[in-house]
């Protein structure tokens, strides 16, 4: 009599996983990098600049910023409290100054002012480690290279009962074993505006969320009130 074969958790975390993927698609289709940006340099820079900090303040920033250096040239032969000042109300402006300008650096010494396009070679970079690397790698050339695992992407993908870590690399690790590769990089991106407008950290709006139906609201009390009828379409 042949055997019963039993779908695994990995499974089901699995198909959850890609429901997800595409219930944020549908819902999310336009959504993109927040970091307003011309080319790869100014979005790696950018990426820099919004470690605890608003994507939004960033973007108030960078217009003075890339004015004055346009290019990494430019950037490499800055002075420090010049791009201290322009910075500063993004946080940590020293640190962020000192790693901007030895990013340019690296870029002028090493790469010939471009910007490398291997994970292993950008997180040589001066300030940039895997997330900020996978963010220009996937949203400036189109790179794969891993899940970008932001504050919002960690805090959903838990909820989501997608992960169980609290660490970035593990998560992303998860992440990379349930999603196919083609998803990777648009998959954060609307994770993240999901999380902006619907579940947001203090206060998700459950009730009017499109991933209702398949989110086992981890770590969430459970709800009270019946779907609207919104909801109840948008998980058909």
């Amino acid at each position: 009599m042949p055997q019963i074969k039993h779908a695994s958790r990995g499974d089901d975390r699995k198909q959850r996983a890609l429901k997800i993927a595409r219930q944020l698609a549908k819902t999310y289709a336009d959504a993109e990098c927040a970091l307003k940006h011309d080319n790869p340099f100014q979005l790696l820079a950018a990426t820099i600049l919004s470690a605890q900090c608003t994507d939004e303040r960033v973007n108030m920033v960078t217009p003075a910023l890339f004015a004055k250096y346009p290019t990494p040239a430019a950037l490499a032969a800055s002075k420090q409290a010049d791009v201290e000042r322009i910075i500063q109300s993004t946080g940590f402006f020293r640190a962020k100054s000192t790693n901007l300008r030895g990013m340019a650096q690296a870029l002028v010494e090493q790469f010939g002012g471009e910007l490398p396009r291997t994970l292993d070679e950008m997180v040589t970079l001066p300030g940039v480690g895997r997330k900020t690397a996978n963010v220009v790698l996937g949203t400036a050339f189109g790179l794969p290279t891993g899940v970008v695992v932001d504050t919002h992407v960690k805090r959903l993908t838990r909820l989501l009962g997608l992960t169980k870590n609290i660490d970035p690399v593990k998560i992303e690790h998860d992440l990379a074993e349930l999603l196919p590769k083609s998803e990777w990089i648009n998959f954060s991106h609307r994770l993240i505006h999901h999380g902006r407008r619907i579940c947001n950290a203090r206060k998700p709006n459950c009730p009017e969320c499109p991933l209702l139906k398949i989110c086992p609201r981890v770590g969430l009390p459970p709800l009270s009130t019946e779907l609207p009828r919104s909801t109840r379409r948008s998980n058909r």
